[in-house]
């Protein structure tokens, strides 16, 4: 696959606009001001200041798609009639950015940050008493802006229970094994292509198929870690303004046999409702036998509200995916085959230099928690570094980069 630019070392975009540069001064004038009270307005002051930056929704909203999704030289459509048998790279069209906050999220937000910005260990399981264990490189990356709001989103913006949550989340992820399965582990599980990430719907979130159909193993721990592989190759797929996923299932030639228990599945919600909140744009459910159907009303209650309405039973696919983009046997018009071998090694090619080039922008950003999803992900916005570089600047100083950093906690990795 070709290699991420952000990857060789290019410097991420320079901050522009007079305004931006002013109202980043005045952050710096109110943290460096000694008869202001530092200790007790430093986070309101930063992210009120923040908060008066062009968002990075209506960015994406102007800005050309090539600009936010970074196009794959080495990928094409075979023109020979050929079916295509690796992931589609990029979206047609550019994602929708992220809404702007209100002055009381904004707030809630700095309230997370500051918290978890001093988060050194955490248990290293869910049970009680479990041992702590200090935070890695990894979990720090993950703990973005954008996944810290979806944790407020989840919660009603309850700062104490979206702080639970994220707890309750880089435990589970530990207990589970989540960052340990490897392509060759889960290998097994998707030799007849029963979960296929191909292509972006009309809204550019990476479409993840399932085919339970097609099932090709007996029920194990390995099926249940194969969603969660997926579905965290699927965020991989995700391009810059984007965090939300599309699910396409189709029950065509589902056994009966092969249908989860209750409490499976309940494990299955566990990952999609507990652990990876707000990602779900939406879900599209077809062919269902009346087995099915069965077996949605008896897990129905564990469903939340939220998750329900983004579930579309029997919908008419091609108007949620453009047809050209959508798998043929899900009515759509593209010609693809699913060669376990072929695909499999495009897709772990793929999402291994996306994970890579992430990786490389946050460390060459500083290591912060907090960092922008939009600016990891290689978009048209600056770093959380570059953001306080630039307040700084503005302002003329040289010796006050530590107080501005202190108004959002001590994020960098000592």
């Amino acid at each position: 696959m070709a290699q991420d630019r952000s990857a060789m070392g290019t410097a991420p975009p320079p901050v522009n606009g007079d305004n931006f540069l002013s109202e980043k001064s005045q952050l710096l004038t109110t943290a460096t001001d000694t008869n202001t009270p530092l200790a007790s307005s430093r986070a309101e002051s930063f992210h009120s200041a923040e908060s008066s930056q062009e968002t990075p929704a209506s960015s994406a909203k102007t800005t050309d798609v090539e600009t936010l999704v970074e196009q794959d030289p080495t990928f094409s459509f075979p023109t020979n009639g050929s079916p295509l048998k690796v992931p589609i790279p990029h979206p047609q069209t550019p994602p929708p950015g992220f809404p702007k906050l209100t002055p009381e999220q904004e707030s809630k937000y700095a309230q997370v940050l500051a918290k978890v910005s001093t988060w050194e260990t955490l248990p290293a399981s869910t049970a009680k008493k479990a041992a702590q264990v200090p935070i890695s490189d990894n979990e720090r990356m993950w703990m973005t802006r954008e996944c810290l709001l979806r944790y407020l989103r989840a919660t009603k913006w309850n700062v104490a229970n979206a702080l639970a949550r994220l707890q309750s989340t880089l435990s589970w992820r530990r207990e589970y094994g989540a960052d340990t399965f490897t392509f060759d582990y889960i290998s097994p599980e998707n030799e007849t292509g029963k979960q296929v990430i191909l292509g972006y719907d009309v809204d550019a979130r990476p479409c993840l198929y399932l085919s339970p159909g097609k099932q090709n193993t007996d029920m194990s721990d390995r099926q249940i870690h194969h969603l969660c592989f997926m579905l965290d190759r699927t965020v991989d797929m995700m391009p810059a303004g984007q965090e939300n996923a599309c699910l396409i299932i189709n029950f065509k030639g589902a056994k009966a046999g092969t249908m989860p228990t209750v409490g499976q599945a309940r494990a299955v919600l566990n990952i999609l409702q507990g652990h990876n909140p707000e990602r779900l744009g939406r879900a599209l459910i077809s062919e269902l036998p009346w087995y099915v159907n069965t077996f949605f009303k008896l897990i129905s209650p564990f469903i939340d509200p939220v998750t329900r309405e983004k579930m579309k039973f029997n919908p008419k696919t091609r108007d949620f995916v453009p047809p050209d983009r959508l798998w043929k046997q899900q009515d759509g018009d593209l010609n693809f085959e699913y060669d376990h071998k072929v695909y499999w090694k495009g897709l772990e090619e793929l999402t291994t230099a996306r994970r890579k080039a992430m990786k490389t922008r946050w460390e060459n950003a500083g290591k912060k928690i907090g960092e922008y999803e939009m600016y990891l992900r290689g978009g048209d916005h600056p770093s959380l570094q570059q953001e306080i570089q630039a307040a700084v600047d503005a302002s003329g100083a040289s010796s006050q980069v530590d107080v501005v950093a202190e108004a959002v906690g001590d994020m960098s990795v000592k």
